[in-house]
């Protein structure tokens, strides 16, 4: 607890520091005041870059992808059944979205976010949508599942496997860590984004080829070029990330036990790249 505590308080220090170029010459310190009425939108709008929205009733100007209502999401709690009391870890939450629509379906989750301020809306999201039994934490999500001894009934990975540096470690772990997993990725297949295609170039010419368990896959290479420098930037902590082949990615769940392999919302034209939501158990 001491140390959860002690990462909020430097995440806040270092956006103070962000905000006061000056404290004692211009008393730009007082521009950290707001003396305004009490809202809401007060805290949206101390941290920039929102990509997701708030439920339309709240009124609330944010960003606009509306993940507290996410299909996806909803899919995934389809197949998986009722969520009552079931233990959830979620890897990367963004903003909170799906993390609010995980409790409201009654699971007690951690959320695992390494955007420092990412990190902040999702505390800003919490205490807007009134979350009482998450608990969002700042850090990397790789080292959780290494260190923490924690089995999950559900681990919820939307968004996140296309931006880890080696997935195929990042899937490993996964599967040690829980029975049952729900992907949403992008994948590379030659059929549906070919090497002529314009989403390629981003991508090394060759693939990696890694052995994984005495499977042979496909590792691409691929870097996000300029996009860090903006504030809506929500991808993963380092500029070199790997996407895997789409039959080789499902090779390496069944390698690792999820015998059961169910595919949902194919999108081969995604303007990123192909991308598929994944639910698999043992």
């Amino acid at each position: 607890m001491s140390n959860m505590i002690s990462a909020h308080v430097n995440v806040i220090k270092n956006f103070i520091k962000l905000r006061t170029k000056n404290v004692h010459g211009d008393r730009e310190i007082f521009g950290n005041y707001v003396t305004s009425l009490p809202c809401h939108q007060n805290a949206v709008d101390i941290v920039s870059g929102w990509n997701c929205s708030f439920p339309p009733h709240l009124g609330l100007v944010a960003g606009e992808l509306a993940t507290y209502a996410d299909s996806r999401i909803s899919w995934m709690m389809s197949q998986y059944g009722p969520l009552d009391g079931k233990k959830v870890l979620e890897l990367g939450p963004l903003e909170g979205g799906h993390t609010f629509m995980l409790e409201e379906a009654g699971a007690e989750v951690d959320a695992v976010e390494a955007n420092q301020l990412a990190f902040l809306r999702c505390l800003i999201t919490k205490e807007i949508l009134g979350l009482s039994h998450a608990r969002i934490w700042l850090g990397d999500f790789v080292k959780w599942l290494e260190e923490k001894p924690t089995i999950y009934d559900l681990i919820v990975a939307s968004g996140v496997l296309y931006h880890s540096n080696d997935p195929l470690h990042l899937i490993e772990l996964i599967a040690k860590r829980t029975s049952t997993v729900y992907l949403w990725t992008h994948f590379i297949d030659d059929g549906l984004m070919p090497r002529s295609d314009p989403r390629r170039l981003v991508f090394a010419d060759e693939p990696e080829i890694q052995d994984f368990h005495g499977v042979s896959v496909r590792t691409y290479r691929r870097t996000y070029l300029d996009a860090p420098i903006h504030a809506e930037f929500c991808g993963g902590p380092k500029d070199e990330h790997r996407w895997l082949n789409r039959d080789d990615l499902l090779a390496a769940l069944r390698v690792v036990g999820f015998a059961h392999i169910t595919l949902e919302g194919e999108e081969p034209d995604h303007r990123h790249g192909p991308a598929i939501s994944i639910f698999a158990h043992k």
